[in-house]
């Protein structure tokens, strides 16, 4: 993970981007063991791609990818109130009458993913006057700090939670603790249990990660050299990414070069491409986890003097724009900021009786050359996410950053 604000001023919102997922890592034990430029195959026989990453459930992969080709229901113009293959669950238990106290505990809002998500939620509490009190506790990408905003949040009479979890595995306690005394719902990532109301992501890591690797086996030819670029261990949708990726390159004629994990910096992804090309005098394609750090692994091309291989980013502005001047080869997964939304909306059913999805999986739409024009929004700042589902809400485009 996935809704996903990732830069507001060049390289200070980069360098605090750890994920579209503003990660933080469950560590140690759930690291998987990327491979890096050594050359030795994983002891599974596969490719330069290291172990698979013990986040990785074969049923949720395939799952996820038949999910990609399948028709959504809901409003046609509102993805954020889309599902896919929604099973619903009750939750006449939890009607009251209004008006309403809802409360969020945030993970963070360390990345422009979250920035502009959290715009975009302000904006949907805003949208409805049942709301009476919203109160946010922001826990700096801390998990410690997030697992006593839960408790506190827990006890201040709030009618719903909301929780967008810093870590999966640390965090599932805590979220365990608050399910019987408040209705529940987590967005984003996951927690390793079902007692929340709803969960509710876009599809997921998988259906991203496999959409940016099976671009690439599609625009390089067999036996080019792959470079594939992450951001952090430990991070459920992040993992996913790299799980669905290394499938599809471990079933390829593709050469991973290597994995190599950049921090969401981008001077550092700068000096690891530059490296390689050093090193293997040729990169035939590059795959990211995150798109935040796409324009800098370009520029390390450019820099050289080399055509830009295909590549893979995601709907941040700058990569877009980038996409179109340079006139690249390229897809750009997405974690619509969009979800952002759907989980006040989720609450206000919940706290009216209605029923909502137990799995609210979101559309996820990839960004294909066909479609750039469509999502590249003129006068907004390089670092806005063009799924953020913001553009017909009040104080768009300036609450966004825009003109």
């Amino acid at each position: 993970m996935p809704h996903i604000q990732r830069r507001l001023l060049a390289t200070a919102a980069v360098a605090a981007l750890v994920a579209l997922t503003g990660c933080s890592s469950d560590l140690p034990g759930d690291a998987p063991s990327g491979a890096s430029s050594d050359g030795k195959k994983s002891p599974d026989g596969q490719k330069n791609t290291g172990e698979q990453s013990s986040f990785f459930v074969q049923a949720d992969y395939e799952a996820q990818l038949a999910m990609r080709t399948k028709q959504p229901t809901g409003p046609a113009d509102k993805p954020w109130e889309q599902a896919i293959d929604p099973q619903m669950v009750d939750t006449a238990k939890f009607k009251k009458a209004g008006p309403y106290h809802l409360c969020f505990s945030n993970a963070a809002t360390n990345n422009p993913w979250r920035q502009v998500g959290w715009k975009t939620m302000q904006a949907e509490v805003a949208a409805h006057k049942e709301i009476a009190k919203f109160t946010v506790l922001d826990a700096e990408g801390k998990d410690d700090k997030q697992i006593s905003d839960i408790a506190e949040l827990a006890a201040k009479g709030c009618d719903a939670l909301i929780v967008s979890p810093n870590t999966t595995a640390t965090l599932t306690p805590a979220v365990k603790g608050a399910c019987p005394k408040v209705p529940v719902i987590v967005f984003d990532r996951g927690v390793g249990t079902d007692c929340p109301v709803t969960f509710i992501k876009p599809i997921g890591g998988y259906a991203f990660g496999a959409d940016g690797a099976e671009f690439l086996t599609q625009k390089v030819k067999p036996g080019g050299k792959i470079l594939a670029l992450r951001i952090l261990p430990g991070v459920d949708v992040l993992e996913t990414r790299w799980s669905a990726a290394k499938k599809t390159f471990d079933k390829s004629e593709l050469d991973v070069i290597g994995v190599e994990f950049t921090d969401g910096d981008a001077a550092k992804t700068k000096s690891i491409v530059t490296n390689y090309i050093q090193r293997h005098g040729k990169i035939d394609g590059l795959w990211l986890d995150a798109g935040a750090t796409s324009v800098a692994a370009v520029e390390a091309f450019e820099d050289a003097g080399l055509p830009v291989p295909p590549l893979n980013g995601e709907d941040q502005q700058d990569f877009l724009q980038k996409w179109k001047d340079a006139k690249l080869t390229a897809i750009a997964p997405t974690y619509p900021t969009y979800q952002w939304r759907t989980p006040v909306i989720a609450a206000l059913k919940i706290l009216k009786g209605e029923s909502v999805p137990k799995a609210w999986n979101l559309p996820q739409p990839a960004i294909t050359q066909d479609k750039l024009d469509s999502y590249l929004k003129p006068g907004m700042p390089p670092l806005h996410y063009a799924l953020c589902g913001c553009e017909k809400m009040t104080g768009y485009p300036q609450n966004w950053g825009g003109k």
